[in-house]
């Protein structure tokens, strides 16, 4: 996490950059509707970026269909997220938030497939999709 150049702005700046499902979710910890999010489906290839700050996040060739109802993925581009105790709604989870911004990207499980066994559980309200050509 160390070469990640940290974005502080404002509540009112977040506010003016960011539409009201993207503040809601990525500085309010908010959670889009399952199978609602546009990148679900998204199936091409490219890269998914912080939608509040534009760091790249994961490669499409992490993503799977968890059939959970959000965007899924098995790893994230080196030192892209911080990780942090979630004990809201009365469970244990562990938070994912942008290294770069702290935006809240979703949850991570202990139930991917292999080789890490991880899914990166991600609300699509916090990504931007930039395809390869």
């Amino acid at each position: 996490m160390g070469d990640v150049e940290r974005t502080d702005m404002s509540e009112r700046e977040w506010r003016e950059r960011l539409n009201d499902e993207q503040y809601h979710v990525l500085r309010e910890a908010g959670t889009e509707p399952a199978f609602t999010g546009r990148y679900v489906d998204n199936h091409d290839e490219g890269e998914y970026r912080c939608a509040g700050c534009g760091e790249p996040l994961f490669d499409s060739q992490a993503k799977f269909d968890s059939g959970s109802g959000w965007p899924s993925f098995t790893e994230p581009a080196a030192g892209a997220i911080t990780e942090h105790a979630d004990t809201s709604h009365g469970m244990r989870r562990v938070e994912v938030l942008c290294a770069k911004c702290d935006g809240h990207l979703g949850h991570l499980f202990p139930d991917g497939p292999g080789p890490t066994g991880l899914r990166y559980c991600v609300n699509s309200a916090a990504l931007d999709f930039k395809g390869r050509k």
